[in-house]
């Protein structure tokens, strides 16, 4: 008989046993819901890539809101999604004084004060009306162009009363841009969370439903990072804390889970993830099919991330976690 003395499945006994020793633990204190704010009244539509989340004018974003917060979810971040007819080359309606995210940041806060924290994203991309995150000019994405557009963003909602702001357009030198007119206007508090690590991905497909957002031509491969790169995650992640970033994310979650574990062993900054919709949506379609058992599914994928490192969790299913008691 080999020796026995050791035996692993001891603490694998019983529920409760398996409970007490776990290593990677979910609280809903860790979770973010995102929606996507439209303007009007009454506003309510579904995304047909997305199951459960939809588009929501301000009154009915409030109500929903609420609603998630007897659930447990303080978190929230905000997409503006506004009129065709408003989007223009530089994306100026994204921080015009009647821009639809700060609109709703502003009723947000009135309503529930301290008691919701509200990150913003910060991105040109739904506003210009060439759909990349940046500005044109000859042909090509201005980086530099673009970060006083990015800033003023950014400062339209840090004035409505955002919490967070979180950039995602992937210029070089956006969260310093952003850090340094934020402390000029006394909004010093305001944290940034920024999407340090966003890939090109293939899994943001029901998100260009969901923003209204996809390029008219060219894709976004010049400014998100390539999938192919680990290394260089290191490198976006070092010049964002260096420019004043409070929180580092990285974006897909899924299939980027090295990348995670990379940036948590190398900056000591909390780290979120973005379990993106093409990830939401996966599931969500093989479940209705009843190949997988979501619950399990999602589960399992939540305590992926938070073993890699995660200590923010965004994502689409939270309110579903926590009205069926997954947690």
């Amino acid at each position: 008989m080999p020796d026995l003395t050791n035996r692993p499945r001891r603490l694998r006994f019983s529920p409760i046993i398996r409970d007490l020793v776990a290593e990677a633990r979910l609280d809903a204190a860790m979770l973010v819901q995102p929606h996507f704010v439209v303007p009007g009244n009454g506003v309510s539509e579904p995304i047909s890539a997305m199951p459960g989340i939809s588009h929501e004018s301000v009154d009915r974003l409030i109500a929903t809101v609420e609603k998630d917060l007897e659930l447990g979810i303080r978190s929230v971040l905000i997409f503006g999604v506004p009129e065709d007819s408003s989007k223009a080359f530089d994306g100026r309606a994204a921080y015009t004084d009647d821009a639809i995210v700060p609109t709703a940041v502003a009723e947000l806060k009135k309503r529930f004060g301290a008691d919701l924290a509200v990150i913003t994203d910060v991105c040109l991309c739904a506003y210009t009306d060439h759909g990349h995150c940046g500005l044109i000019k000859d042909g090509r994405i201005d980086n530099d162009l673009s970060l006083p557009h990015l800033a003023n963003m950014a400062l339209a909602h840090a004035a409505a009363g955002a919490d967070v702001v979180a950039p995602s357009d992937m210029m070089d030198g956006r969260v310093g841009a952003i850090r340094e007119l934020l402390d000029e206007s006394a909004l010093d508090h305001v944290a940034i969370m920024s999407y340090s690590v966003k890939y090109a991905s293939a899994y943001y497909g029901p998100f260009r439903e969901a923003a209204h957002s996809a390029p008219s031509e060219g894709d976004r491969r010049s400014y998100q990072m390539d999938a192919r790169n680990r290394r260089e995650a290191l490198v976006e992640a070092e010049l964002d804390v260096a420019e004043g970033a409070d929180i580092l994310m990285v974006k897909p979650a899924l299939a980027y889970l090295d990348v995670v574990r990379d940036l948590h062993e190398s900056f000591p900054l909390p780290l979120a993830v973005y379990n993106v919709s093409g990830e939401f949506s996966m599931v969500k379609a093989a479940a209705e099919r009843g190949w997988i058992d979501e619950q399990a599914i999602v589960l399992e994928n939540w305590h992926a991330f938070r073993r890699a490192g995660a200590d923010i969790l965004i994502t689409y299913h939270g309110r579903q976690a926590l009205a069926e008691g997954w947690l």
